[in-house]
């Protein structure tokens, strides 16, 4: 072998490890400011007080949170303030410098709504809602600008920034009840008008942070063939963006193998790093409207919970392109309020005992998502098993041609690049 193909297996090699070296693991920590103000009192595991959350966050490996942002969230009903509706500009700040000050980086979730954002609702905010067309594209474009600029100045920009919240559907229907704008990966219907929306946002993220990664997130992990017409439609449209984000809760999508499907469709077609941005399992209550009982496996307590995470994490670091996990909500923590309540009802995924307010022992586990499975992970025993492809830490990798020296049917292979 000449001296030139070794120093170009050599940069593969090294451009794959550096490539494979940043991972983000934490959760959606948008309420702690609130929980904190009502005198949550927040404990480790083994009982003992937690002075400063985020610096037990930062002990326990976690190294990204995540904050949402509504437009304007005085516009949303009494409900949907109960529920944790109200993270407006200035309180995303605060909490955003608080983060970064913190060494954690930042991920910056654009609801572009005045409430919840779902595949389910998507409002258009309040103030725009009289807004035509072309003012609507002009209006998503300054307003992503003016928010990255705010947080900028502030010392608190983010790293990664969601452009939508489960935009499955679309986004900005118009008044509640609305579903003119939605759009359907079976339809042509409004495509163009939403990707507009979503391009605009995301020519603003690349103008004020230009080093930020762009997410286009959506959770239809249980409907395999949505989740791809979805993200085929953004390669029809030359979508600008760098991470896939989806949503997975087990008790609404469905178990983990559910899960390793989705993943794999979304690897073999698709060449973008993968983030799970939003996830949660029980350690004591079922979750409101859960349609998947996984109780059986993974039982309501805090063992069942980190059997659940334990497995969760061994799944996705068998996959080299997931590149994020994200708890929703685990500083959810009613404990020893000297006020009311702070949401209407108690959250059951959190990772804080509502009732003793001790760390559950899933929140240790996290971490584990920033280790590597190991090359030890690739077995070769079976046929199915040695037709796939893996990466040099052991991770199984899409059929999509990344470039790279891989492991497939017990022999290295450098793979050049193809479509």
């Amino acid at each position: 072998m000449d001296i030139q193909r070794l120093f170009f297996i050599g940069f593969l090699t090294l451009s794959t490890i550096v490539g494979h070296a940043q991972k983000y693991v934490g959760g959606d920590i948008s309420m702690l400011p609130k929980y904190e103000q009502a005198g949550s009192l927040y404990l480790n595991h083994d009982g003992n007080a937690i002075p400063d959350v985020l610096t037990f966050l930062r002990e326990e490996g976690w190294n990204a949170l995540r904050v949402r942002l509504f437009v304007n969230p005085d516009n949303a009903t009494t409900a949907e303030k109960g529920e944790g509706v109200c993270q407006n500009l200035d309180y995303v700040k605060a909490l955003g410098k608080r983060i970064k000050e913190a060494g954690f980086s930042f991920l910056l979730d654009f609801h572009y709504s005045d409430t919840w954002a779902d595949p389910a609702k998507q409002w258009t905010p309040g103030d725009w809602l009289t807004l035509n067309e072309t003012a609507l594209y002009d209006k998503i474009y300054d307003y992503t600008k003016e928010v990255l600029r705010a947080l900028k100045a502030y010392g608190a920009a983010p790293d990664l920034i969601q452009i939508g919240n489960e935009i499955s559907y679309g986004m900005l229907w118009g008044t509640r009840g609305a579903a003119t704008y939605r759009c359907y990966t079976n339809s042509t219907a409004n495509w163009q008008r939403f990707t507009t929306l979503l391009g605009n946002a995301s020519r603003a993220c690349r103008e004020v942070c230009p080093a930020a990664k762009v997410i286009v997130h959506t959770e239809r992990v249980a409907d395999t063939a949505v989740l791809k017409g979805f993200y085929e439609k953004m390669d029809e449209y030359q979508m600008d963006y760098d991470i896939i984000g989806i949503s997975y809760y087990p008790y609404y999508h469905g178990k983990l193998e559910q899960l390793e499907n989705a993943l794999t469709v979304l690897e073999n077609n698709f060449h973008k790093d993968i983030m799970i941005v939003e996830t949660g399992y029980p350690a004591h209550w079922p979750v409101n409207g859960t349609t998947v009982d996984y109780s059986t496996t993974y039982p309501y307590s805090d063992a069942g919970q980190r059997a659940f995470t334990d497995a969760l994490v061994a799944k996705l670091n068998r996959h080299e392109k997931v590149k994020g996990l994200f708890w929703w909500w685990p500083e959810a923590n009613e404990y020893g309020n000297t006020s009311s309540q702070v949401t209407t009802n108690w959250y059951n995924a959190t990772l804080f005992n509502n009732e003793t307010g001790k760390a559950y022992s899933a929140l240790s586990a996290m971490k584990d998502f920033l280790v590597s499975t190991g090359i030890n992970a690739v077995t070769t025993h079976r046929k199915h098993d040695d037709a796939r492809w893996y990466n040099l830490m052991g991770q199984e990798v899409g059929s999509s041609g990344m470039p790279g020296i891989y492991i497939h049917r017990g022999r290295k292979v450098v793979r050049n690049y193809t479509k």
